[in-house]
């Protein structure tokens, strides 16, 4: 199994990175996971639209599925007969994106299949588990298994008992990192990560390496570094474009 991150940035992209996007791919299947703000630029540098497989999103903020739309246009419009594109995302996730466009206007390019976080579904090659994480609006933690790996993935979240769990022996564990060591703003503290706690979380579930994502503009990726080294010992990175993680088991 590969992750490449399209992107890590949280809330809106920079002029070096696009919000949160990956393409996680096994026995040739290419899963596009979040495409956030700025993504689809980063993802035409690795293939063309009709390449992907099926989209999986994790919830239904801009910053997590806005490039959802050009991805739909390029696939309806780009002159290539195409087979509906398959979007797997909780119930109501994509009716803001989807609606962009006059209606009828990408309806053949795509497919809703809802889910409930919490349920289980078979998608391509992977086995995905999701969880239901605190977030402001509703979020699904998702676990992708095949081949004998796992990634866990947190979408956005607070704290909750329930990461650990879907954390629990995964190879790679990509968790939000909004802030470093706290939340600045008590009312959101119930909604989002840190560095430090996204390490915790990683220790307690034993996962064999960390990816951080989601950091807030501007935030440098070394403190954050350091932050997750506090409660974490094992490799951490930050996700930023480019960046391929090959898992093999351990």
């Amino acid at each position: 199994m590969r992750l490449t991150v399209l992107g890590g940035c949280g809330a809106w992209p920079t002029a070096e990175q696009a919000c949160s996007g990956y393409v996680v791919e096994h026995d040739g299947f290419r899963l596009l996971v979040d495409p956030g703000y700025a993504t689809f630029p980063r993802l035409l540098e690795l293939m063309t639209p009709g390449c992907v497989d099926a989209v999986l999103v994790s919830h239904g903020h801009p910053d997590h599925c806005a490039d959802l739309n050009p991805l739909l246009r390029a696939r309806a419009l780009g002159g290539t007969r195409l087979p509906p594109l398959a979007l797997h995302a909780p119930h109501g996730a994509l009716d803001a994106v989807l609606a962009l466009d006059k209606p009828g206007m990408l309806a053949s390019s795509y497919t809703v299949r809802p889910f409930r976080p919490g349920e289980r579904f078979g998608l391509g090659p992977f086995a995905v588990q999701t969880w239901d994480l605190p977030h402001f609006v509703p979020n699904a933690g998702l676990r992708l298994s095949a081949g004998g790996v796992s990634v866990a993935y947190t979408g956005d979240t607070g704290p909750s008992p329930d990461i650990s769990r879907l954390a629990d022996g995964a190879d790679l564990f990509l968790s939000e990192a909004t802030y470093l060591h706290t939340v600045p703003d008590p009312g959101d503290a119930p909604y989002l990560l840190t560095a430090q706690g996204a390490g915790r979380y990683a220790a307690r579930a034993g996962a064999g390496r960390l990816l951080l994502t989601h950091l807030w503009p501007g935030t440098d990726p070394q403190a954050a570094l350091a932050a997750a080294a506090q409660t974490y010992d094992g490799p951490v990175a930050v996700a930023s474009g480019g960046l391929a993680v090959d898992l093999a088991g351990r």
